[in-house]
Parts: structure tokens; sequence; C-alpha cells
């Protein structure tokens, strides 16, 4: 399916917390991964591992990692700070979650009031609750420590987008952009909110998060997605294609291929088989189903459309498209 950012980005912080001692002496060309097997009570490859999961979106190791972390030293700031962050980022985050990570965060605030980590991470928090009067308190606290901290615009521009001021998401996000040119989960997001805007200038943002993710399929089809919105369909084709090599099961690149086929080519055969292939990976994608429907139908095969519609009703009885065409359908028997 299309990515779809949540409406508060998931804040990212850079590490501050140094290697222990015993690690000094181990063989560099070790992998955090082995480095941690080897010692895994050392607490800062543990934050160090964390972090490096939440950087890559794997929430599951970062929260892991944190919770051990903090059981074998909860004194510890980076501990303290992954903990919290991990609490803010788990994808079934609860009330009870969110007010730990606030108490984690005051803590360190009150020992290192100018952490503009801790800062943007309790403002999170409130954020988190729709609290955005504090929330702003809290982000522009840490933009005076620090005018160019990224991950506050970050916040900022999330608070803005909740709130459905687009001009000042975008003008927050271009900010985070300018302090990192290399961040880009905030081109994605700016390519996100002007493609909102139905501003094909978001081609030119999903561009350079292609680029700077070249082997990400999530990111590709944003890209993708926005060049067969605005009739670019050859440049769609290749980067579906792309993401396929990189991964199979992809089977969103799958049905774009075959509603372009279908749809702009009227390529009917061929829009048939990227259907088909949908439907190996996921039996119970409707709008497969109701797109081989409406070729059965040009086809003249009425019998093998009611059987496809049949399909769509059976996994979503309210599909109000297929509805509308078996009616039509039943008219004409």
């Amino acid at each position: 399916m299309k990515v779809i950012f949540s409406l508060l980005i998931i804040v990212l912080f850079s590490l501050t917390s140094c290697v222990d001692k015993e690690t000094n002496k181990m063989d560099a060309n070790l992998s955090l991964d082995s480095l941690l097997l080897k010692y895994p009570d050392s607490v800062n490859l543990l934050v160090l591992h964390g972090e490096s999961a939440l950087k890559d979106f794997n929430y599951a190791i970062a929260i892991a990692d944190a919770a051990r972390a903090f059981r074998i030293d909860s004194s510890n700031t980076a501990t303290r700070l992954l903990y919290a962050e991990a609490l803010c980022n788990k994808p079934d985050i609860k009330d009870n979650d969110v007010t730990k990570a606030q108490y984690h965060y005051s803590k360190i605030v009150k020992l290192e009031p100018k952490n503009v980590r801790a800062l943007v991470g309790l403002a999170n928090t409130y954020s988190l609750r729709q609290d955005f009067v504090q929330s702003f308190k809290f982000i522009n606290k840490a933009l005076r420590i620090n005018p160019r901290y990224r991950d506050a615009y970050i916040l900022k521009g999330s608070n803005y987008r909740v709130q459905g001021n687009i001009k000042l998401a975008i003008s927050s996000y271009e900010t985070a952009v300018q302090q990192d040119p290399t961040f880009y989960g905030g081109n994605l997001m700016l390519g996100a909110l002007y493609e909102s805007q139905d501003d094909p200038i978001c081609i030119e943002y999903y561009t350079t998060a292609a680029k700077q993710q070249s082997n990400n399929p999530d990111v590709l089809y944003s890209l993708a997605y926005a060049k067969q919105k605005w009739g670019q369909d050859k440049g769609a084709q290749r980067l579906y294609r792309k993401m396929l090599r990189l991964d199979s099961t992809y089977y969103d690149a799958y049905f774009q291929l075959g509603w372009i086929k279908q749809f702009s080519q009227k390529d009917l055969d061929s829009a048939m088989y990227f259907y088909s292939e949908v439907l190996e990976i996921e039996p119970k994608h409707i709008e497969s189903h109701h797109n081989m429907g409406l070729i059965y139908e040009d086809k003249k095969d009425i019998s093998h459309a009611l059987l496809s519609y049949g399909q769509v009703l059976k996994y979503n009885p309210e599909f109000q498209l297929t509805l509308d065409r078996v009616a039509v359908l039943k008219k004409l028997r």
C-alpha cells in the first residue's frame, strides 16, 4: 500500500554515548551484532544497537535493547533516553507508555536543563496527547539552546501537520532538511505534504529521497506512485519493477503495474497477469479482484466477472464499487 506517514514523525536522534572500556580492545572489524553477542551486558553496546534500530525503524529491537540496558543501568542518561524513546515509538503505544516516557524525559531535563534531545522528547510526549501548547513550549526551549537542532523542526512540522497548517508544516520540514540534507525522511514528508496539495513538485522531493534510499522499496513506491499520478507511466513502471527486484512479495507494485496496463495502456491480458501475481501473494486483495471483474466485463465474460466480484464481496460485503457493478450485471441477465 502507499506509504502514509503517521501524524507524528518519529523523532530520531544521533548517538551521544561513548563505548565501554572493554570494547576499546575489540576487533574493529566485528559488527555491532557480533560485539553484542560477545558482550551482552554492555550498556553502551545495547544503546548503540538500540539507537541503530530506532534509525532503521526496527522498533521491536530498539525496545528490547532499551529495556535490557535500562534494567542494567537505570542511572545512565543515554539508557534512560533510549528507553523513553522506545516507549514513544511502540507500534501499540498506550497512554501508560506516554506517561512513563514523560517521567523519564522530565527526570533528564531536571538533571540536564540544556539537554535538547530530552527537551524535544518531552515535547513529543505532549504532542502524542495533542497538547500542542506544552509541546511547542519545550520545542522552542530546545531551539533557544540549539537553533540548528534538526529534530526540533521535525516535531514542529508534525505538530503543524496535525493541526492542519500545511504551510507551516512544510516550512518546518524544509528547515529540518536544511539542517540535515541527508535526512531522507524529511524529503519524503515534504513530498507527501505537497502531494496532499496536488502539487507535482512532490516528485522532486520523492526523487531526492529515492536517491538517498535507492534500495528502499517503500521510498521508491512513493516516487513511483507520484509519477503515475502525474502521467509519467514509464518512469513509474521502471520503479515498480525495481521494487519487485528488491522485494518480490511487494504486491502493491504488481497492482499498480496492472492498473497502468488496464487503464492507461489498455493491455488487458498484461493487467490480468499482474493482478494474478497480486492474488498469489495476497488472496484477499479486493481491488485486484474488482479490477479483474472489470476486465472480464470488457471481454464479455459475465460469468467470470461475477465470480471475481463475488470474491470481493466475500472479503468486503460493503465494497461499493463492486456492489454497483453487480447490480448492473444482474439487470442485464
